[in-house]
């Protein structure tokens, strides 16, 4: 299938099944083309297309993916109310100059090899202790995306930091040869970190969720009660707040609920 964009001078292919997008990887190969991947769950916005945009600047062909997958949610409810909306996502990457668009069916998916890493206790805090499971489904199905698409490089959002850092981790471990390449988060006016979820907030709630970005911003142990007030006053149930140090790099998280969807957000520690 070809989608063409009236804004964009380039047609984009989209492939469902692993036969086209290995015949298509193969064919920008052998023309000697390095190969850009963006991993996504779906329902797009501007965050997204800043990984597009940033691998269309460093790799000669950029392919997307949409897929969400069942196994990296630990709350079924969660899985099932995740938005979707293919017919928007495939218009916003055309618009974008996406070259590519993989859309698997799960039993595609599930028949690749899976793998299993020691990710050094990074499973094990944060997303992983409050999400059992869930690093061990990101790493199976990021895995299996990449032995479908082989990408040179992979493009994934800094809002999901840990994940980032499992995906580096399961890369090494595993001695795949692509390059994980963080982006920073995108934000909304209000300072909110931009997410696919961000949609199941009510118009007030979608304001008042700023207050994340500004106890991250102006955060530090000594007023961490005071924090945690100014999270509760605005609705937010606080799931963790915490200082986390991996590699030299210490990062700030932060995860709750608002209106019962589950927001996660992170500033950088100087």
């Amino acid at each position: 299938m070809l989608i063409f964009s009236m804004f964009a001078s380039s047609i984009m292919q989209v492939l469902r099944s692993l036969h086209e997008i290995t015949n298509y990887v193969s064919e920008m190969k052998h023309e000697g083309k390095t190969i850009g991947f963006v991993p996504t769950m779906g329902f797009l916005h501007e965050g997204h297309m800043s990984l597009v945009n940033l691998s269309r600047k460093q790799a000669d062909v950029t392919i997307a993916s949409i897929y969400v997958n069942p196994s990296q949610f630990n709350d079924i409810s969660d899985f099932e109310n995740y938005p979707k909306d293919e017919e928007a996502d495939l218009a916003l990457l055309a618009l974008n100059e996406c070259d590519a668009v993989f859309i698997p069916s799960q039993d595609e998916i599930e028949s690749l090899n899976k793998v299993q890493v020691d990710l050094d206790g990074l499973d094990e805090v944060m997303e992983g202790k409050h999400r059992p499971g869930h690093f061990k489904g990101v790493v199976e199905v990021v895995y299996r995306l990449f032995s479908a698409v082989t990408p040179d490089k992979a493009f994934f959002g800094e809002k999901d930091y840990q994940q980032l850092l499992v995906i580096r981790k399961m890369v090494d471990e595993v001695g795949l040869n692509v390059d994980i390449v963080g982006a920073p988060i995108i934000r909304e006016k209000n300072g909110l970190a931009m997410s696919s979820r961000n949609v199941r907030l009510s118009k007030e709630g979608r304001e008042r969720a700023k207050v994340i970005f500004e106890t991250l911003s102006g955060y530090n142990d000594l007023n961490r009660s005071e924090s945690e007030r100014n999270l509760a006053a605005a609705g937010f149930e606080l799931e963790y707040l915490e200082e986390f140090e991996y590699d030299s790099v210490k990062r700030l998280f932060i995860a709750g609920f608002f209106e019962g969807v589950r927001l996660i957000d992170n500033v950088s520690i100087n």
